[in-house]
């Protein structure tokens, strides 16, 4: 098995901590990226493989998929020992819900922060613009995160047990605290939550990969 995967790539890490999670083993392959030309020139075999051109992709045997959250639902089918979804369809389209909510409604406003760890903008104004972008967007995180410590409620994970729903709160969370956005600590139930993730070996993995990255990678 093979991972086309980006150093600060949130969708290939969740694939990393769902691989991990279940012990598998895989070769994995860092995509080139600088934070002025991003992956430009595209991998080729990314460019191959996936029409989006981007990361990640999987290879497993005779079988290239991109997408992490289909990459993650094949994972559970062909190889569902330690499985990261739930079992019956209703507790598996809540835990889906919940995966979609970390990818894109709460990763909505953190790609609005992306800015913070790139060179300022040559024009003031558009710089200015930026700022005030990231300033919604912290607004509009806080208020996820209310909704999601009320939908965690008292549960150590937000579908029970582990599952890929925490994989992809937590990323989307973490790059949230990476791009300076709001804190959790008036979180304090979803603020317990990420660090029970981040505490397991897989999570802690790409977390301290993309800390290492960033300071290679990012400007200071």
């Amino acid at each position: 098995m093979k991972l086309y995967s980006g150093p600060l790539s949130l969708f290939s890490r969740k694939v990393e901590i769902a691989l991990g999670e279940k012990g598998l083993a895989y070769e994995r392959e860092m995509v080139p990226f600088t934070q002025a030309k991003g992956y430009s020139p595209k991998h080729p075999a990314v460019l191959a493989a996936n029409p989006k051109a981007q990361v990640p992709v999987l290879v497993d045997g005779d079988l290239t998929l991109f997408d992490s959250t289909i990459i993650a639902e094949y994972l559970d089918e062909a190889y569902p020992e330690k499985p990261l979804f739930p079992a019956g369809p209703q507790p598996r389209a809540r835990c889906r819900l919940l995966e979609l909510y970390g990818d894109e409604i709460l990763f909505a406003p953190v790609r609005r922060m992306l800015y913070r760890t790139e060179p300022p903008h040559p024009v003031p104004k558009l710089q200015a613009l930026r700022e005030e972008e990231g300033r919604q967007a912290d607004a509009a995180i806080r208020a996820h995160y209310t909704d999601l410590q009320e939908q965690l409620g008292d549960q150590d994970y937000f579908c029970g047990a582990f599952s890929v729903a925490d994989i992809a709160l937590f990323m989307t969370v973490l790059f949230a605290l990476r791009l300076k956005g709001p804190s959790l600590d008036g979180h304090p139930r979803l603020g317990a939550w990420y660090a029970r993730v981040r505490a397991r070996p897989a999570a802690a993995k790409a977390a301290d990969e993309i800390a290492a990255a960033d300071r290679a990678l990012s400007p200071q």
